[in-house]
């Protein structure tokens, strides 16, 4: 049904303005915006604070949830974290993944992420024998989404080497399809629904080999689908490709044709000064995970000279060490002051820009993360009167999202013009903290 909101501060890219209008047609498009309107008008929805398009999350493990501070144990690096998240890996079935899922992505929509993108490579039963539906687990993750409340890129994986060309390991089994055509012949097998759309990943020059590249990226390019790619997060992952194929993962991606406007990089850590003028040329994304960046040791990317050189760039919670896109764009900008010692690479409407329109071009949908006619009426409001926002200016509302609020700070959600969370609590999934906790002691017992 037709419904008007009337939103007391929106950004509309790359302005705040006070007093707008949005109208929302049948099919939960926008179809008209009109500023200046001071006061709601009849039968309005009224969503006070701050109103921003709805938050992509570029890149999501949602089974990774479940690690939150068991990882926390301790010190190591990446490769020690790996060992306790194949741990997890292993328990999960379609049934206690969909549970998992429905509310990692309800607290999702809670911190105003209205789309995601699942990098999703847990394909089969643990010792690798195919479920009845081969999809089985993918297919748990669309109906979360769905029941969440929000959109949904799958990315379906292919993982298909524990190394270089090596045979899976025994906690690999339940990734790999055997090969790139078998894993091209399943995942054609997934149907996009109206939240639903289907891509396709490499999960990194480790896990796929070289000769298999192309298959993977010809099966995005008849689709016009996105491909997405882990790149270049650890050291190891170049020394070994060096020593495999005598060139960087980023050349080595670019020879098999994975690289281009519909690709997006994850990480993008460690990178030559080649490597960044390869993915600039290509318009290749990068989609940075701060969060996770950090929290694993890997190290701080290049964002800006990546930016600089043509790479768009977009926001992803990756292994949901938080789940909090604003703090996603704060630490970009924040962590490239750490290292330069230098204020300012990004204004927060860049920043912004990132988290939503350039996030849902990244995953496919290029219509949305903007407020203005013919997009989708995905909106997430910020409250301006927290302990976190209060006494903030209006007309700089969008440098108190990106510097000084959380996802606690977000009040109000609306996917296709419904609405999925009001005043801070979810429509769908009454109890998130208790769906939560219920789904990963299962994973425990």
């Amino acid at each position: 049904m037709q419904v008007t909101y009337w939103l007391e501060h929106a950004w509309l890219d790359p302005v705040v303005e006070p007093g707008v209008a949005v109208e929302v047609a049948d099919d939960g498009r926008i179809s008209a915006v009109r500023t200046g309107v001071e006061a709601p008008p009849p039968g309005a929805v009224v969503l006070r604070g701050f109103t921003v398009p709805g938050l992509a999350n570029a890149h999501s493990h949602a089974f990774h949830r479940a690690l939150r501070s068991t990882v926390q144990v301790g010190s190591g690096t990446f490769w020690t974290w790996r060992e306790i998240m194949y741990q997890v890996a292993s328990r999960l079935t379609p049934d206690s993944y969909h549970a998992l899922a429905r509310a990692v992505y309800a607290e999702m929509a809670l911190a105003g992420i209205t789309a995601v993108g699942e990098f999703h490579y847990l394909h089969h039963a643990p010792d690798g024998t195919p479920y009845d539906d081969p999809n089985a687990m993918g297919e748990a993750l669309i109906a979360a989404a769905a029941e969440a409340g929000i959109r949904i890129t799958l990315l379906d994986t292919a993982y298909l080497s524990s190394g270089f060309g090596a045979a899976p390991d025994r906690h690999q089994l339940r990734f790999s399809d055997g090969t790139a055509e078998a894993w091209a012949e399943r995942c054609s097998a997934l149907k996009e629904r109206e939240h639903a759309r289907i891509g396709a990943a490499v999960h990194s020059v480790r896990a796929v080999p070289a000769r298999e590249l192309g298959t993977v990226a010809a099966w995005a390019e008849a689709r016009r689908a996105p491909l997405h790619v882990h790149l270049s997060e650890q050291t190891a992952e170049n020394e070994g490709c060096l020593d495999a194929y005598g060139v960087t993962p980023t050349q080595l991606l670019a020879e098999h044709g994975v690289l281009g406007t519909r690709t997006t990089g994850v990480h993008n850590t460690h990178l030559t000064d080649g490597d960044i003028a390869l993915i600039g040329s290509t318009a290749t994304g990068t989609c940075m995970c701060p969060t996770t960046e950090r929290d694993l040791a890997d190290g701080i990317g290049p964002a800006v000279a990546l930016q600089r050189a043509g790479s768009p760039l977009s926001l992803g919670s990756d292994s949901h060490a938080v789940i909090d896109l604003l703090e996603e764009a704060r630490a970009m900008e924040l962590d490239e002051r750490l290292r330069t010692r230098r204020r300012g690479h990004w204004t927060a409407a860049a920043l912004l820009r990132a988290a939503t329109a350039d996030g849902h071009a990244a995953l496919g949908w290029p219509e949305a993360g903007r407020i203005e006619p013919g997009a989708p009426a995905d909106l997430a409001t910020i409250a301006l009167d927290s302990v976190r926002t209060a006494g903030a200016v209006p007309r700089l509302a969008a440098e108190t999202a990106v510097f000084a609020a959380t996802a606690s700070d977000v009040r109000d959600v609306v996917v296709g013009g419904r609405a999925v969370v009001r005043d801070g609590v979810h429509a769908l999934v009454p109890d998130v903290p208790s769906a939560l906790s219920t789904a990963i002691a299962a994973l425990r017992t």
